[in-house]
Parts: structure tokens; sequence; C-alpha cells
């Protein structure tokens, strides 16, 4: 069985197709890891190389899945990185520092949009702050903010001494990229603009005091979710799928990838579970159900919880007054509160 010199020899031998040097001291090669015959890092190109990343890709994955002992191979292809001065390898992914003031960092997050992530974060912030814990939350979901709507937050972030004042609402302090610019205008911005982005959000918003940050990011598995990898020493992560079969796959592809990084898997809930019908209180399973325990029992994760689709949490959820906060005492804010304590324990 290979060792991870035998990895690091064959990476050694991928040139650049626009230079001499090998992209491993290129510093293209973030976060080796090799145990049990599984290979994983991440493929880091500047934003130029874009059309030659697949072809590195493809290289790497047929030379080192043909080292005998190998049994697979997950490479996290981005355009994360800037623009080389061509320097050495670094070790690790990157860089990572604690943001001032805050305890746990916590990432929702989802494979595939559609699935109620957003509503199931801000209500998992909400339960935490039942729990007692000082909490924030961070839209990250550049393209697509959702916290304003879930939160009916109005006006603008102030600046303080250089800081962005987080807007607070219902005992939270809340950052989202729909507070900066108008809500009907399209934001067209390359992958290296959403990075910094969400890095000002973590480093340049005044969170001091947060027992919790909760952050809300965009589904799937692009640049934003590694930035907020490569930059943040993460407590952990949450995935939020429905239990279709579509919005699993995608959920188990995002789940590997935080895998791959380094960061713990809190667990997996299943949203949209079932509906019961408001006015003959029968049980239907529109997106199918059990599917997400299922995946969470198969992939050795904690499966947190079952949250229904039902009227009471659609329209709480429009109307910008999140159920948590405004019926504590419905069975669906209970659900919530139940799998915060959970994941509060998990920490």
């Amino acid at each position: 069985m290979p060792d991870t010199k035998a990895i690091v020899k064959v990476l050694k031998k991928i040139k650049h197709p626009r230079g001499v040097k090998n992209i491993l001291d290129l510093g293209m090669v973030q976060g080796l890891k090799f145990a049990d015959g599984a290979v994983s890092f991440v493929l880091e190109l500047p934003e130029r190389d874009k059309d030659i990343a697949e072809d590195l890709f493809q290289e790497c994955q047929t030379k080192i899945s043909a080292l005998k002992g190998v049994e697979k191979v997950s490479i996290i292809l981005t355009s994360e990185r800037k623009p080389p001065k061509l320097e050495p390898a670094r070790k690790g992914i990157s860089e990572k520092r604690e943001i001032p003031g805050v305890g746990a960092v916590i990432a929702i997050a989802s494979g595939k949009g559609g699935v109620g992530k957003s509503t199931v974060a801000v209500n998992l912030a909400l339960a935490f702050k039942q729990l007692g814990a000082s909490v924030g939350l961070l839209d990250a979901d550049v393209y697509g903010p959702s916290a304003p709507k879930l939160l009916g937050l109005e006006g603008r972030p102030d600046l303080v001494d250089g800081q962005i004042q987080p807007i607070e609402k219902f005992g939270l302090k809340i950052i989202s990229m729909g507070l900066m610019v108008d809500p009907e205008a399209p934001l067209i911005w390359r992958g290296p603009m959403v990075g910094k982005a969400i890095e000002q959000f973590l480093y340049e918003v005044n969170w001091r005091g947060l027992d919790i940050l909760v952050v809300d990011m965009p589904p799937g598995t692009g640049d934003a979710q590694l930035t907020l990898a490569q930059k943040v020493p993460l407590a952990g992560v949450v995935i939020v799928s429905t239990p279709q079969d579509l919005a699993l796959i995608d959920a188990r592809k995002g789940l590997e990838m935080f895998r791959t990084i380094d960061i713990p898997i809190l667990g997996i809930i299943e949203n949209m579970s079932t509906f019961v019908c408001p006015h003959c209180g029968e049980a239907s399973h529109i997106f199918s159900h059990g599917g997400a325990a299922a995946t969470a029992k198969k992939l050795k994760v904690p499966f947190l919880g079952e949250i229904p689709l039902n009227m009471a949490l659609r329209e709480s959820s429009d109307a910008g007054t999140p159920l948590v906060a405004t019926m504590p005492d419905s069975e669906e804010a209970k659900i919530f509160l139940a799998i915060a304590k959970t994941i509060k324990q998990g920490l």
C-alpha cells in the first residue's frame, strides 16, 4: 500500500501546462490526506486557469487512482486561489483565525437549493437563543440572501470605528448581503468576489459577545463553502435535506466535501418530512419520508430530527415572524428546540 510520500511523488510529476513547475510546488494542492485507502485534497487554481482546470483534475484523478492500494480519490476543485506569485506549497488548507468575541461557529448547509435551509437556519439560531446562548446569524448566501425576508429586516447596517454593526432583531445579531444592496437588483459576481464578501462578514462585522454564530450557507459545494472552511475554525456543519432521493444525492456530496476538508459533521436534518392535512388530520409524505435518517445511518453521522411541512411554518417565514420567536409553544418550535439542544451537546 502506498504512503503519503508516494502520492506526493505522483503529484510532483503533474506539471502546470503553462510552465515548468509542478502543481505541488506551485501551492495548488492543499490539505492532502491519505487514510484507509482514501486520498483527498483541494486543488486550488487561480481564476485565469479555469480553462485548464478540468484537465488537471482528470490527470490527478487518473494518476493517483492508478496507485496500488488507493481505493478512493476525492478532489475538490476551486478557483478561490489568487493569481500566483509562484509560491511553495503550504501546509494544510490555509491559515485559520478566530472571529474576535465569538465562541462556536456553526454552518448550516445543503447540497441543493429549495430544501428550506434558510428557514431552518433562522429558527435554529432562535432556538439556541432560547437555550440561553448569545447568538448571531450570518447570511452567507450572497446571491440569494433570505434573512431579510425571513426576519422582517429593514434598514442598513451602520459603520462604527471601521466595523459593520449587525442589525438586531428577535435577540439575534444579523448580517446579510440583502441588507447592503437593492433587493430587486441581481448580484453578478465572480467566485473570488463572493469569497471576499464572506471574509468581510466574518472579520469586519462587530460580532463580539456571541456564544454561537450560525452561518446560513448558500446551497452546493462552491467557493463560499471553501472560503468559510479555510478561514474559520468551524465547530461543525449541519446538513439540511428533504427526504427525496434527488435532494439526498446532493446532500451526500455536500457532506463528503466538508469531511474531505476536516469539518466536523454535527448531523443531518430532514426538512419537509411530513405534511399533516389541517382538515382531516391525515399525514402525507409528499417528498417521501425517512431518507435523511437512512442516509445519516449509512454515513455514520447523527440524525438530528424531522421538521414537518406545514402552513404555520411557511406563513411565519413569509411574514418575517419566525415561528420559534413568535410561536414558541407550537409543536414545530419544540422540534427546533430539541434539535438545537442535540447540536449544543455535540459541540
